[in-house]
């Protein structure tokens, strides 16, 4: 039987043998490897989303190519520590854990990089969600992963010789002492990267979703967070972009309802929702009309009729909500606007009587095109919220003030004025400048009680 002092003989067989082992291990390792991913290239090659199944070749890929690398560095294990074992039982058993060990930081190491490397692939299988139950080593079974290959290993190694120089181990001192200052400085180095590839595992994804935050913070929902990780941290990742597109959405909803409801309404049905429960407030209500509409519309082609209509609508809607109104609902050639609901206004019959003095001077200057207007104004209390039925609701102000408002517009054709105002619209006027002429026997149609009426000069 050979004996452990030739050691020329003991390295030869072991190189041979290591290279032998290498050259079968590497490419029957990498068949059965990759075999399973071979069947993705379909998957791939499409456009198509990834099924459940292909979710779970892809995630679970970093841990099978894992586990078969320690499955054939345990194999070599047993291996080289059997050859060796012919040499000395010490020899062989020191040979067998070393391997062992080596085996198993290789395999951890090697999870990390093929994780990180698989990542577009699995962005892309989880674009469309991530299955209900965790297929990959969630964030727990990562931080002990890198804690075994840090300190657990290391430490065992350094156990391992403890034991051998216990059971009377003749192996001299400076090579113990070498041994445990290597199992330190392997401990200290591959530790260090462990760490380091677990926490980036970690690390990387929550960054991601910090970013997409930050975007999301300053009113970009165009955002997209990609979910390549199977653990919670994916769990993350997919809650996040679902917040998103129900933010997004509920920004098209707030767009949509800003091109056909008023902003403020629009914002009250979407923190309040669609009560029907209306509340008592004092108000300023306009009315606007165009005169002589119908013989206009009667020599103008309908196309040009629309678009002159739409002119006169952009000069002053805009003008009524710089002065804190909304236009409750546009009727055919004229509109109804309210100052003090559902925001507010301390002042609104000020803020009315302003907005109505300058559409009186953009419509003068031509800046809403051809046509004529009268403006009519009135404050009192009314009921405001939402009127309708059967699934179709309308937020507006319904009272006597409202008819009032109508007719005072209608009375403006009595008068030759553009603007008149209610005599309560005149008690309420806290700051202006303008000085108001009283027009007397002007009359409001369906009214039994006078109305006292007031022009701007």
């Amino acid at each position: 039987m050979p004996t452990v002092g030739h050691l020329s003989h003991v390295r030869l067989v072991n190189a041979v043998v290591a290279a032998a082992y290498v050259a079968v291990a590497v490419p029957v390792g990498a068949f059965i490897g990759t075999r399973r991913l071979w069947a993705l290239r379909e998957w791939l090659i499409s456009e198509r989303p990834a099924t459940e199944e292909e979710q779970r070749a892809v995630l679970h890929a970093p841990l099978r190519l894992s586990l078969m690398q320690l499955a054939w560095w345990s194999v070599a294990a047993v291996l080289f520590g059997v050859i060796n074992g012919v040499y000395s039982g010490r020899l062989g058993l020191r040979v067998a854990i070393t391997v062992a060990i080596t085996g198993m930081v290789t395999a951890a190491l090697a999870y990390f990089l093929s994780e990180r490397i698989m990542r577009p692939a699995a962005a892309r299988a989880l674009d469309t969600g991530i299955p209900k139950r965790l297929i990959a080593p969630g964030v727990t079974s990562r931080a002990i992963l890198a804690w075994a290959i840090g300190t657990g290993l290391p430490v065992l190694g350094v156990v391992a010789v403890g034991i051998l120089v216990l059971a009377g181990d003749p192996t001299p001192r400076e090579q113990l002492g070498i041994s445990m200052v290597v199992l330190g400085g392997v401990g200290i180095v591959v530790g260090l990267l462990a760490v380091t590839l677990a926490a980036r595992a970690t690390a990387a994804p929550v960054e991601s979703v910090r970013r997409s935050l930050e975007r999301v913070q300053r009113g970009n929902f165009d955002v997209h967070s990609p979910v390549y990780d199977g653990t919670q941290i994916g769990q993350l990742q997919l809650g996040f972009n679902q917040m998103v597109e129900g933010l997004a959405e509920r920004e098209r909803l707030r767009e949509t309802f800003g091109a056909y409801v008023d902003p403020d309404v629009a914002q009250r049905i979407l923190e309040e929702g669609t009560s029907l429960e209306g509340e008592e407030v004092e108000v300023t209500i306009m009315f606007v009309d165009v005169r002589d509409f119908t013989s206009f519309a009667e020599r103008t082609p309908a196309p040009e009729v629309v678009a002159a209509i739409n002119r006169l609508f952009e000069c002053i809607v805009p003008i009524i909500h710089e002065h804190g109104g909304r236009v409750d609902k546009f009727v055919g050639d004229g509109l109804l606007a309210v100052f003090g609901a559902p925001r507010r206004l301390e002042d609104h019959a000020d803020q009315a009587l302003a907005a109505a003095l300058e559409i009186e001077r953009k419509v003068r200057a031509g800046d809403a095109g051809e046509l004529e207007i009268g403006i009519g104004l009135n404050s009192g209390p009314v009921v405001a919220g939402n009127v309708g039925g059967s699934g179709r609701l309308e937020f507006s102000v319904i009272g006597d003030p409202v008819n009032v408002a109508a007719r005072v517009e209608a009375a403006t054709r009595q008068t030759g004025d553009t603007v008149l105002i209610a005599e309560r619209t005149k008690e309420l006027l806290k700051d202006t400048d303008a000085r108001l002429v009283e027009r007397e026997g002007a009359e409001l149609k369906g009214k039994t009680e006078p109305v006292r009426l007031y022009a701007p000069e």
